[in-house]
């Protein structure tokens, strides 16, 4: 039960928090925006850290893969997805994202060495067809000066960089960091660069005191940061990551239903198959082989019952 509630919660938290940032947009520059979310998330992450007494002082090293950490978990990649948002609806943002799965197991290969499974190659073929088929009015014109080829672009561009944060706290991870120590460290990092970032473009500090912006932020902070971050770590503990990465599947779903209510997002045909092929790409990344074989098994079992 305990396991379920997890599943639930993070799949519906993160699903949900591409409409959220919709109501990011507009009024306040986004980048301002996330030095909001992420100091409002940093200084929750550390009372926590503090009041379980966890060990925060770490070497020089271990703080510039913080850094590290910061601009790409908790930062940049945060911020070109919001740009990306401003050309995208939620939806295709988030399906784009899911591409996040592929990228992880490449650059597992390059960084970490660890070898890559024919199905992989099978799933990102499929994925990478399937996005073509999402974006595939504004590809077939070629024209690159299109909102969607634009926000296509950026969104891969933030999930390439989120996918070289998830390296980096790999890493973390193997020298025995604390997750919960190296998010509060990461997310505070993360907070001052984009703070830097912010007072060097030049960008106004504004607050939109409108309800919509206002509840997003928090609901980013708190739930889509803090509470979604630690649900999913305490689903890795109980689960383990081959079952627990089934959730980033499902958060295209959550965020595709929310759009059509919200957001009027409407379907085409080139839309349906490109959905339904990058959730099957990811389908099969996430599924091994011999559970492949147990599934396909029992398919076939089932149909010639049937007959």
């Amino acid at each position: 039960m305990r396991s379920t509630v997890l599943y639930v919660t993070t799949v519906l938290i993160w699903g949900s928090t591409w409409l959220a940032i919709e109501y990011q947009l507009g009024v306040v520059a986004p980048e301002v925006s996330l030095v909001y979310r992420f100091s409002i998330a940093a200084l929750l992450m550390w009372i926590y850290c503090l009041i379980k007494q966890l060990p925060m002082q770490f070497s020089i090293k271990n703080h510039f893969f913080f850094m590290t950490l910061a601009c790409c978990n908790f930062g940049f990649n945060y911020l070109i997805l919001y740009w990306a948002q401003n050309y995208l609806t939620s939806a295709m943002t988030s399906i784009a994202f899911s591409t996040l799965l592929i990228m992880n197991i490449i650059n597992t290969r390059i960084f970490f060495g660890r070898p890559i499974a024919p199905r992989i190659l099978i799933g990102a073929t499929l994925g990478l067809v399937g996005i073509i088929a999402l974006f595939w009015q504004d590809i077939k014109t070629l024209d690159f000066a299109s909102e969607a080829i634009i926000g296509l672009g950026l969104s891969l561009g933030g999930t390439f960089v989120a996918s070289l944060g998830n390296m980096t706290s790999v890493r973390n991870s193997s020298n025995n960091i604390g997750i919960m120590q190296g998010n509060a460290w990461g997310m505070l990092y993360g907070s001052l660069f984009l703070l830097i970032f912010t007072l060097s473009s030049g960008s106004e500090f504004s607050l939109d005191t409108r309800l919509p912006y206002i509840a997003s932020l928090l609901y980013l902070s708190i739930f889509g940061t803090v509470i979604a971050f630690a649900c999913y770590f305490l689903l890795l503990k109980d689960i383990g990551p081959d079952k627990a990465s089934y959730s980033v599947v499902l958060f295209p779903v959550v965020a595709v239903t929310l759009s059509m209510l919200f957001e009027g997002f409407v379907w085409q045909t080139s839309t349906v198959i490109g959905f339904v092929l990058v959730l099957i790409g990811n389908v099969i990344v996430l599924t091994p082989m011999d559970k492949m074989r147990v599934i396909l098994a029992g398919t076939k079992g089932v149909e010639q019952g049937g007959g």
